[in-house]
């Protein structure tokens, strides 16, 4: 299943693309040049996010997080937590949302949770 999200051309280096997708809206940005898109939502209590630099910042509590990996750098989120990554390719100058493809391995792998 893909799903388009936006135009690559909107993509701009150092700004922010807020998108819909499916009802919640998704932040997309480049890192090393390519478009990367993020759920907009704080692994911590759920608040936005903004981009600052190489990180996105908490607009609620502060917690940081790696732009190109969405790991928790610090701040009140657990640790080992991580923002939601979408799997995503471009086609057409689209920037699309992938869903059962190899792109979801690209997302990078989420480690089950071994409850300690």
């Amino acid at each position: 299943m893909k799903i388009p999200l936006c135009r690559v051309e909107d993509v701009r280096e150092g700004e922010v693309t807020r998108v819909d997708f499916l009802g919640r809206e998704v932040l997309v940005f480049e890192v090393d040049g390519k478009p990367t898109a993020l759920l907009d939502y704080c692994m911590h209590l759920g608040g936005p996010m903004k981009l600052e630099g190489d990180r996105l910042v908490c607009e609620w509590h502060a917690a940081t997080f790696a732009c190109r990996t969405g790991d928790r750098l610090s701040g009140p989120a657990r640790p080992g937590s991580r923002l939601i990554v979408l799997p995503t390719s471009v086609e057409e100058g689209m920037l699309q949302y992938e869903y059962g493809s190899s792109a979801d391995a690209a997302a990078g792998p989420v480690e089950p949770d071994s409850g300690s």
